[in-house]
């Protein structure tokens, strides 16, 4: 199991890991608009072009982003525009931490096979930090 953290942006997030890119080196290893998506996600035409998810290894760790989109809701706060991403080893241990870090807390998404291939969940628990398990 690991941890990463991922930040979310509204609109800027090819720009700020741009601008990661150039301090820490590397390359992307995955870099994805909204456009790349499926349609029923439900993206207006304006905001195709947003990042989704680009990764950017950085020594032992990767950080991860994202960009709001309008179909998902209102764009983050500065402050509390991250979470704490856990790739975890199997679908079990991915329900597991869902079910036990969400107690007293909310579950956003509970884990799911998705779209890109991965059994993915999140939530917040019940000390307003927001998580992800993702296990491919």
């Amino acid at each position: 199991m690991s941890l990463n953290v991922y930040l979310f942006f509204d609109g800027n997030c090819r720009e700020v890991f741009e601008f990661y890119r150039s301090v820490f080196g590397g390359e992307f290893s995955m870099i994805q608009t909204f456009g790349d998506g499926p349609p029923e996600m439900n993206v207006p035409d304006s905001e195709k072009d947003r990042i989704m998810h680009v990764s950017l290894p950085v020594g032992s760790t990767v950080l991860m982003g994202s960009d709001s989109t309008s179909a998902f809701g209102p764009p983050p706060a500065t402050g509390d525009n991250f979470a704490i991403s856990v790739n975890a080893e199997s679908r079990e241990q991915c329900d597991d931490l869902c079910a036990r870090m969400s107690e007293g807390g909310t579950v956003t998404s509970p884990p799911q096979e998705m779209f890109w291939g991965a059994y993915f969940g999140c939530w917040t628990d019940r000390f307003g930090i927001k998580w992800m398990a993702n296990c491919e």
